[in-house]
């Protein structure tokens, strides 16, 4: 590949990328979703625009610019999300919060789980299968909020009861299910064992919380003398990529941990709105859309068959079931009266970036095989339009028997 063919690859991305969007957005659909179909349209799967790979299947030029491309658009990704953590909405809920958040994670984790062995075969403990099986289950624990955010934002309910439990247990969530991806990346590495994965993850949780306290009054004291400067995001953005080689390198955890907790440490601050938007425009303008359109251009729906597009049906079904009986169960047991559960539930079955990075970490691992991104792609899509409707048509069915 010549040096400069690289602007064109970047131009039909970012171009393919911005069009479908706009197209999802316009369908009521996440942005993200019509990037994905971007990727998919000038892929190996319809046009053929841009290939990954080589003719020996090896990563070639392009696919290994755009993947560290990708790599950048993931950490920015993670920072933003950690920024965005709000401590105090935490406390808010305590504990209840907290319960829902667990089953949110566990209920979907062992289904996922459950469905790839029930439908492909039982996997034995520390085989590639069941590294497969689990980042199946592990693809499942996420919840992106946003949409449901805004659904609860339109009826004037996500400051309700309901509105907070459901932002503080999706917050939760991904903490927790981070942290799960963490320790199960590093049982897959043959080096490590449990007790040293587990170990090496805690020191760096330890790590980061001494750091991160010092980190964050050294810069509250730079915003304070110099509030809405430049300076403040720069800072952040080196502590984003500064904790992501620390976490990877030092402490054997995932990089996108370290990137997560660099946001939950600044998230505290007076300037992290102003830190988020200015992310915001790298991950907007380019890192992004690359990252998510190359989650199209790695998938290869022309080998797809009836089996794939069976078990894809199924994903869904139980995506979206575990998180609705997981959470809502446990939101039952803690007091939550009537139609509550059932909102809860519904609340925290939206699937979105998280569960794409989980799905990319396990194709870039090699446990996972790029086909299984029908499936999430299916599932994100679907949660996504299903989500704002179960719950508009609950709460209004809800105000009718209350006149």
């Amino acid at each position: 590949m010549e040096k400069y063919e690289v602007f064109k690859f970047l131009a039909v991305i970012i171009v393919f990328a911005k069009i479908f969007g706009i197209g999802a957005r316009k369908l009521k659909a996440p942005q993200v979703t019509g990037e994905i179909i971007a990727g998919l349209i000038i892929g190996p799967s319809v046009l053929g625009l841009i290939h990954l790979k080589g003719p020996d299947g090896a990563p070639n030029d392009i696919g290994i610019f755009l993947g560290q491309m990708a790599e950048i658009g993931v950490m920015l990704l993670m920072f933003t999300a950690g920024l965005e953590t709000r401590i105090s909405e935490l406390k808010k809920t305590g504990v209840k919060a907290l319960l829902i958040a667990c089953a949110g994670v566990f209920i979907p984790l062992v289904s996922g789980t459950l469905l790839y062995m029930g439908y492909y075969g039982a996997a034995p403990w520390g085989s590639e299968k069941f590294y497969e099986a689990l980042f199946i289950g592990l693809i499942l624990t996420a919840t992106s909020v946003s949409i449901t955010v805004q659904a609860l934002r339109e009826m004037g309910k996500l400051s309700t009861t309901v509105g907070t439990t459901i932002l503080s247990a999706a917050i939760i969530d991904d903490v927790i299910g981070i942290l799960v991806l963490t320790i199960a990346m590093g049982f897959r590495d043959p080096t490590q064992n449990i007790g040293e994965t587990l170990l090496m993850t805690g020191l760096f949780f330890l790590f980061a919380i001494v750091v991160g306290f010092i980190i964050y009054h050294i810069v509250k004291k730079i915003d304070v003398m110099h509030p809405h400067t430049r300076r403040i995001p720069i800072i952040g953005l080196a502590l984003c990529f500064s904790l992501s080689y620390i976490a990877e390198a030092y402490f054997g955890v995932a990089d996108i941990t370290g990137a997560f907790i660099a946001g939950v440490i600044l998230s505290s601050l007076k300037d992290s709105d102003y830190i988020s938007r200015k992310m915001d425009i790298n991950s907007y303008m380019i890192f992004g859309p690359v990252f998510f359109a190359s989650i199209g251009l790695q998938t290869d729906i022309t080998n797809l068959n009836a089996n794939i597009l069976l078990f894809s049906l199924l994903f869904v079904i139980v995506g979206l079931g575990s998180k609705i009986v997981g959470c809502g169960l446990v939101s039952r047991c803690l007091g939550f009266k009537g139609s509550d559960p059932v909102k809860i539930g519904v609340g925290m079955m939206t699937r979105g970036e998280v569960a794409l990075i989980v799905a990319q970490r396990g194709l870039s691992l090699g446990v996972l095989d790029s086909r299984y991104f029908t499936s999430v792609i299916l599932l994100i899509i679907i949660s996504s339009i299903a989500t704002p409707i179960i719950l508009k048509t609950i709460y209004a069915r809800d105000e009718a028997k209350a006149k």
